[in-house]
């Protein structure tokens, strides 16, 4: 397992098919994917799929990766970056379980993300999108240091876009 970053209390490495059971059950629960847009896994099975598909890493070199507690070795949720081709533009993402909610991992993870992003991948610009309903994650967009930009419809429902611009880009 290709581990990608580390932060103070956290690994994030590349997805494997070992984590579908914990993709299936993350996605099982209604709270974790209510502000997201999407379903639900139907089964493991299709959990497996998803990451056998997943195809970022080798398409952009980077993409959504595993958030591994170092001192458990548990796997708390997803968090990294995603390339949107048709948009020319690439946005942090993360998803928890709810049980480690509200302790700083989305935070800390995305900013080792943003820090990545501009220090390794020497990206440009990074966005954060988030339904104005989702407040906890336009709170972890703005500790990270993302601003306001502009609304936007986010499947049907009101959304908001937060970005930052590498300063170190000369």
């Amino acid at each position: 397992m290709k581990t990608i970053l580390e932060t103070k209390r956290l690994a994030l490495r590349e997805f494997n098919i070992n984590d579908a059971e914990h993709f299936y059950h993350l996605n099982s629960n209604p709270n974790v994917i209510r502000y997201t847009g999407n379903s639900a896994f139907k089964n493991i099975e299709e959990a497996r799929s998803f990451l056998e598909n997943y195809s970022d890493y080798q398409k952009n070199g980077f993409g959504r990766w595993a958030v591994i507690e170092k001192s458990s070795g548990e796997f708390l949720g997803w968090c990294g970056l995603k390339y949107d081709e048709k948009l020319d533009e690439t946005d942090i993402g993360f998803r928890f379980f709810e049980h480690f909610w509200n302790k700083g991992f989305a935070t800390e993870s995305a900013v080792g993300c943003i820090d990545y992003g501009f220090k390794e991948l020497n990206l440009n610009k990074i966005v954060g999108r988030a339904m104005k309903e989702n407040t906890a994650s336009i709170k972890v967009l703005q500790k990270t240091g993302l601003e306001y930009e502009k609304d936007f419809d986010f499947d049907g429902n009101k959304g908001v876009i937060y970005s930052v611009i590498n300063r170190n880009i000369k």
